[in-house]
């Protein structure tokens, strides 16, 4: 069915869905659901927009009972990781072939798809201050570095001169790209959490790969912390600290021991200062 035109803006997501649906149907189903909660707010009246919506939403239940013993479609916060470990994996691919110099047709879509995989991490809840930068810049590089290989043009590697650009081929990212600002990353790049899954096969990504250590190591704490005096934990601090528990045990499946220690040790100043 054809998607209408008044629901253009989600044609990327639900494209990248179908991309997904046989190595990654976790980050499929995701892709879709956020299609489907889009699309809703942008029209849901039309009667071939509802028409389209109705579809899409028999297709999610029907992934949904596919993927029901699945913790990651059956427990939000594991579908939240699982999503952020995907895009952060994705994105750091892409970083790190740019940092590189290596600027190629895998590349600027790894960039462009980490930035629609940080607009459905949405669909869980508002966007960390983090993911929203690597929105901006991922989405900022691949136009960029699109156009100055369709104009013969070396593209700069690394956030030098972030322009506004506008991308106007296949990918479609309408308008005139993000916002002037430069980008400032972090002083560490972004933790990653466990890799999601195997590696992509090489019909979109050519080997996608994360170099060993392409994330921050985590300082080991000299003494474990006590509670801070009379402390109260929200609900909300519960949540956050069993999130980062999550990660750690997800990384330590992978055997990525860095990134386990960082996000236990986040779970661990959470509960006893109730502070992150």
């Amino acid at each position: 069915m054809a998607l209408p035109p008044q629901l253009k803006a989600i044609q990327h997501h639900l494209r990248t869905a179908q991309e997904h649906d046989k190595r990654e149907p976790v980050v499929a189903y995701y892709c879709r659901l956020y299609a489907m909660q889009t699309g809703m707010k942008l029209d849901s009246k039309t009667p071939e927009c509802r028409k389209f919506l109705v579809k899409l939403m028999d297709q999610l239940e029907m992934m949904k009972k596919e993927l029901s013993d699945n913790e990651s479609i059956s427990q939000e916060i594991v579908g939240n990781a699982h999503v952020e470990n995907y895009a952060i994996k994705m994105f750091l691919y892409a970083d790190n072939e740019d940092r590189s110099g290596r600027f190629h047709k895998n590349m600027i879509k790894s960039f462009y798809t980490s930035s629609l995989l940080f607009d459905v991490l949405s669909v869980f809840g508002e966007l960390s201050e983090e993911n929203i930068q690597h929105r901006k810049y991922a989405k900022w590089k691949a136009a960029y570095i699109h156009n100055c290989l369709k104009n013969g043009e070396t593209p700069q590697p690394g956030p030098i001169g972030m322009e506004g650009e506008a991308y106007d081929d296949e990918f479609g990212a309408e308008g005139g790209g993000p916002s002037q600002a430069p980008y400032d990353p972090p002083q560490s790049q972004p933790s990653f959490h466990g890799h999601p899954s195997n590696q992509p096969p090489a019909s979109n990504f050519s080997n996608i790969q994360i170099p060993p250590g392409s994330h921050a190591p985590a300082n080991t704490p000299a003494d474990i912390p006590h509670p801070e005096g009379d402390l109260r934990l929200t609900p909300e601090d519960f949540t956050r600290a069993q999130k980062y528990c999550k990660y750690a045990g997800s990384a330590l499946q992978y055997e990525d021991v860095g990134t386990a220690v960082q996000n236990l040790q986040k779970a661990l100043k959470l509960l006893t200062t109730g502070k992150e």
